[in-house]
């Protein structure tokens, strides 16, 4: 009878342990979603910037970009990291790279979009 005990709270904790890992993993990282903000590059029109960042099974992270002003959308984001509040993006389509932290309450990016050299500031906003 111990015996059975004893394998009968392994199995429980094992699959409790098995559980807690598989909420682990498919909890998204809080940069998952949709982000919006406008550049204002001066004596050029402000053009509109919308990100799409999605997480994958494996925890890696990918997205889109689009132009709503300019009729463009689905850029391809290349590289992308995201660790302890800091967002990096790459996309080679267009060019441009983004750098930028998150705030404490997680619906605020403040960085610096660059694309052609030149560096503007950017704060994307969570959309909901």
């Amino acid at each position: 009878m111990k015996k059975s005990r004893v394998s009968s709270f392994m199995l429980c904790v094992g699959l409790a342990l098995m559980l807690v890992r598989s909420l682990a993993i498919a909890a998204d990282p809080p940069i998952v979603g949709d982000w919006e903000g406008t550049l204002n590059p001066g004596a050029q029109p402000k053009k509109r910037i919308v990100v799409h960042i999605s997480a994958a099974q494996d925890g890696s992270l990918n997205g889109t970009i689009d132009y709503p002003d300019q009729d463009t959308s689905g850029i391809l984001i290349t590289a992308i990291t995201y660790r302890e509040s800091t967002l990096h993006f790459e996309s080679n389509p267009n060019l441009s790279v983004y750098d930028g932290a998150m705030n404490k309450d997680n619906s605020e990016i403040t960085g610096t979009w660059k694309q052609g050299g030149s560096g503007l500031r950017l704060i994307l906003r969570r959309t909901p």
